[in-house]
Parts: structure tokens; C-alpha cells; sequence
């Protein structure tokens, strides 16, 4: 198993980017498919029409993201962090994941640089 760990600046305030993590509408708009979300501890989530998966662990309003991703048959959970932090262009995005399949790493490091990240930064940049 291996961790990912960095930093993003999002250009929206963290109320905002907590808002466009945590609410099914907003997720639709930034990435342009089907998203399952709930900010109920316990309930299970589903983005990008089912690309990704898993059950919403915490919240902290504003804050901390912390959810369970799933891949398939393996031995200890993997967990997404979220901690976003006020920045003077916007928000520091705090991510952490960690546990990610070695066969994984790669294609889940590319996912976070490439497509989420880059959407929800863009979504955002769009306004400007």
C-alpha cells in the first residue's frame, strides 16, 4: 500500500470549495456527471457516474472532508483527508489518501492532479 499526500490552491473561499465537495448539485456542475453525497457520517457517496466510490466518514463544516474509498477486495481501508485552510488567493486543499493499492498509485495520483483537481480548480477559475 502507498499514501498520496499534497497541496492544491482552489480560487474560491473554503466555504465555497466545502460546498462544491459536500453538495450533489454543485459536484455535478464541476465534474459533468451523476454524484451520490450526502454529509450524513456513514452514508455512501458515489462521483464521476461511479468512477470513484466509498462511505463519508467526517465532517467538519468548512473545513475536513475525511471518507473511505473503495477498492475492491483489500486488507485495510483507504481514506481521503480533506482539509482545506484559508489562503490569500483562496484555498490551501489539503489532501491526503492514503492505503491506495501499489497497482493503483499511479493512476490515482494522475486522478487527483489531472481530473479532480484540475476540474475543481477550473470550475472555480471559469468566474473569474
Amino acid at each position: 500500500m502507498k499514501d498520496f499526500k499534497k497541496y492544491y490552491i482552489i480560487p474560491a473561499p473554503p466555504e465555497e470549495v466545502y460546498l462544491a465537495l459536500t453538495k450533489e448539485q454543485a459536484i455535478r456542475l464541476w465534474t459533468g456527471e451523476e454524484a451520490i453525497m450526502s454529509t450524513d457520517e456513514g452514508s455512501e457517496f458515489s462521483l464521476w457516474d461511479g468512477s470513484i466510490s466509498g462511505r463519508n466518514i467526517r465532517f467538519s463544516q468548512d473545513k475536513v472532508i475525511v471518507q473511505q474509498w473503495y477498492f475492491g477486495e483489500q486488507q485495510e481501508d483507504s481514506i481521503v483527508t480533506i482539509k482545506l485552510h484559508p489562503h490569500k488567493k483562496g484555498t490551501s486543499l489539503e489532501l491526503t489518501h492514503t492505503n491506495i493499492p501499489v497497482g493503483d498509485h499511479g493512476d490515482i495520483a494522475h486522478g487527483w492532479d489531472r481530473v479532480y483537481m484540475a476540474s475543481l480548480a477550473g470550475f472555480f477559475s471559469a468566474g473569474e
